[in-house]
């Protein structure tokens, strides 16, 4: 009988969601004994979690897939192409599996049939948080899966089931095993954050010995009781959302909202099934600003959307120059297979989308660099991410790891990653901050 501890390879692809899965299934096969390899050709079999929202992740899927199989040749597939019929197994006959999105079981019943494990009590041993794909100093903290609402654009639904929230109790749990473990960051994710609790009628469950509803808001005020930074993403403007805010300007939780409006004006937004107003949008934000001022506010758009006219598209503009909002992703819109909004009339032709788009981020990017530029002068405090000869690169509270800027400390080699440090901000630019030590 072989000894040899069996080696599993992984891909991870697509948004924080999958990330999470990843880790899920990632934890799974180190607490079984299971190795995790870093190349192909040391790997027992590979692992490929894939995203399938949009054709250029599909393809990118697609493509890592086949790459594993000609670099390995066993290959189990999960994630959201998976959830996609027949895709995977059309383009990538010989895979070994597939499954669809947190399909931790499934995903270790394939691995168990194709490799089987060993028993060891040395390798079986994880540390509580798990096995992470962040740097140690952050890491997503996943509150429910799936979503409950249905814009036209969108096949989540489809892919990952309607919203299931997690127990309050685990999600504080392990929000704890990874605050101790060393974690400086919490980045709060789901499909909805704001529905957090819906699906159960905002059950009550218990942390530290006291009741504790499993609701945003309270989820919120118990995050920020841990002691390290709070940031909350995918935030639909439920009237509730309010209630973060003054949380957000006592400190309890970081002054930032991931919030993706999509559009301004309000018959495309009831094409695309959204809800909201821009006037009531507006209006909000105002009273936000005035409750924090700090409040640093992202969100996403879709241009192009079938039957936006150039008036539609103008409200979108200056809805985005009153709102002066501080991070903005935009897409052309590009139709989904399975998605409600491609059955729409009037589809914006391709160059007339990115002529749009082109105009929207050339506006976006006057507002952020002249919201940047406010910042210098003042002294914040930054969460250290790498060092270099250089100096060192942070991140402020307003901004989250990979979509949002960077702060550049010109004179902090001494620092380490996970550091943070006050810095004086004195340089800024369209995305980014520089500053020193203080």
């Amino acid at each position: 009988m072989s000894t040899k501890i069996p080696k599993v390879g992984f891909v991870s692809l697509g948004c924080p969601k999958a990330t999470v899965d990843s880790e899920h299934i990632l934890t799974r096969l180190r607490a079984e004994g299971y190795l995790i390899s870093a190349s192909y050709q040391d790997s027992d079999l590979v692992v490929v979690n894939t995203c399938g929202f949009i054709d250029s992740a599909v393809e990118e899927s697609l493509d890592a897939i086949g790459e594993a199989l000609a670099e390995n040749g066993k290959v189990i597939v999960t994630g959201c192409l998976g959830a996609k019929g027949d895709v995977v197994k059309l383009a990538h006959p010989k895979v070994l599996a597939v499954t669809g999105p947190h399909a931790t079981d499934e995903v270790m019943e394939a691995v168990h049939q194709h490799l089987p494990k060993l028993h060891d009590p040395y390798s079986d041993l994880v540390p509580a948080q798990g096995i992470r794909l962040t740097p140690k100093h952050y890491a997503y903290l996943k509150i429910s899966e799936g979503c409950n609402h249905r814009c036209t654009f969108c096949i989540i639904p489809s892919l990952r089931g309607d919203l299931v929230s997690r127990p309050v109790g685990d999600v504080m749990q392990e929000a704890q095993n990874l605050v101790n473990s060393g974690v400086k960051e919490l980045l709060v994710i789901s499909q909805d954050t704001s529905a957090y609790g819906v699906d159960v009628k905002y059950r009550t469950g218990f942390w530290g010995g006291r009741p504790l509803k499993a609701r945003m808001t309270e989820l919120a005020v118990a995050l920020g009781e841990l002691g390290v930074w709070v940031r909350l993403h995918y935030v639909y403007p439920y009237p509730h959302v309010d209630e973060v805010i003054p949380l957000m300007a006592e400190g309890k939780i970081l002054p930032y909202l991931d919030i993706p409006f999509q559009h301004a004006n309000t018959r495309i937004l009831k094409l695309m099934k959204r809800p909201g107003s821009s006037d009531n949008v507006l209006a909000r934000i105002q009273k936000w600003r005035e409750i924090c001022p700090d409040l640093t506010l992202r969100s996403t758009f879709i241009v192009g959307f079938p039957g936006e006219t150039e008036e539609e598209f103008e409200e979108l503009l200056e809805f985005l120059r009153v709102a002066q909002l501080d991070r903005v992703g935009a897409f052309a819109y590009s139709p989904v297979e399975g998605a409600l909004a491609n059955e729409l009339p009037d589809p914006v032709a391709p160059e007339i989308q990115q002529e749009r788009l082109g105009r929207l981020m050339m506006l976006q990017e006057e507002i952020s660099q002249a919201r940047l530029e406010r910042k210098i002068g003042r002294t914040l405090t930054v969460l250290v991410d790498e060092v270099d000869e250089e100096g060192a690169i942070a991140r402020s509270f307003a901004d989250a790891p990979e979509i949002d800027g960077q702060v550049y400390i010109t004179n902090g080699q001494s620092l380490k990653a996970g550091d943070l440090v006050e810095v004086l901000i004195t340089d800024s630019d369209t995305h980014d901050l520089w500053g020193e030590l203080v």
